[in-house]
């Protein structure tokens, strides 16, 4: 791999969860995804994982249940050093105006994100934001920093969850920082996607990569939805 785009898309999606080997027997119960069923769409291969999450990345999924609460947080730390002392190249398209997105306008200006990016519904964009700067505040080498651009995405999971209730606190996704971790990226109705809806559906969140053959420069394409 020789490089790896990631691209975020934030919609609602039906996905399922992460399987193992395709050979695996499929239960009525698994969850798994389309390959472990024999469906592979498109003529590329898939980069390692077949997922956004490169070899540096860091992930984790946090999900928030109860009675009336179906929401949660994914939280995508592009690489585990300082950020803010190690940028990362980055651009931004808005293709629906209605979002309530928080740090697209400095990412659009300079090209570059500085902190970790953090996925969650739309009453919590807030609560992300203060999680980003405590975490950000924290690294060693940050201590004279006073302007930090949080990155955050979000979706509306009001029709399965008491959005008005906000029950995400910013220590929780704080922890879903410093919790984050390498390897494969958990699918379905967690972090983000765990109160969406799409077209009616249950939704969810998922991710794919491909790799691009040498003669268009073997670079790897990750995408979160």
């Amino acid at each position: 791999m020789r490089h790896l785009i990631p691209i975020l898309a934030l919609a609602s999606f039906f996905a399922g969860t992460t399987g193992t080997a395709a050979q695996r027997c499929i239960k009525e119960s698994d969850h798994v995804r389309a390959r472990d069923l024999g469906i592979a769409p498109g003529v590329l291969a898939p980069g390692p994982l077949d997922a956004i999450s490169p070899v540096r990345a860091r992930w984790l999924q946090y999900r928030v249940s109860g009675n009336t609460i179906h929401t949660g947080a994914t939280a995508i730390v592009p690489h585990g050093g300082n950020l803010y002392q190690s940028k990362v190249p980055a651009g931004v398209v808005v293709f629906n105006g209605y979002g309530k997105s928080a740090g697209l306008s400095q990412i659009a200006e300079l090209g570059e994100i500085e902190t970790p990016i953090v996925l969650t519904n739309t009453m919590s964009v807030s609560k992300a934001m203060d999680a980003i700067v405590d975490w950000t505040f924290a690294q060693p080498g940050n201590e004279k920093v006073l302007s930090v651009n949080a990155v955050v995405g979000e979706t509306n999971d009001g029709t399965l969850n008491d959005i008005r209730g906000r029950a995400l606190t910013s220590e929780q996704i704080l922890r879903a920082i410093r919790e984050a971790h390498p390897g494969p990226v958990e699918e379905g109705s967690v972090g983000a996607g765990t109160g969406t809806v799409a077209f009616g559906w249950k939704g969810g969140i998922g991710t794919s990569s491909r790799r691009l053959p040498d003669s268009l420069g073997h670079w790897t394409v990750g995408v979160l939805v």
